[in-house]
């Protein structure tokens, strides 16, 4: 009757314990793998960020300056 059942080695497989360790190394490299494609959607978003500030900031200077020549030309035609 013992003969008839499978061993625990045909059951569970032969690295035990350390066969999962082995598969948490592998699950944690193709994480590492995927790393880089977020790298570049934070590249995108910095960019997309900074072009942002920069016509926000044309944007400031131009209304700065409309707001300066409207005010000179109050007080040049008093």
């Amino acid at each position: 009757m013992a003969s008839e059942a499978p061993s625990w080695a045909d059951q569970w497989g032969a690295g035990g314990i350390g066969a999962m360790e082995d598969e948490e190394a592998t699950a944690k490299k193709e994480h590492d793998k995927k790393k880089p494609q977020r790298k570049g959607g934070l590249n995108k978003a910095k960019t997309a960020a900074l072009m942002g500030a920069k016509k926000f900031k044309h944007g400031i200077s131009k209304g700065l300056t409309w707001v300066k020549n409207k005010c000179q030309k109050k007080g040049s035609s008093k």
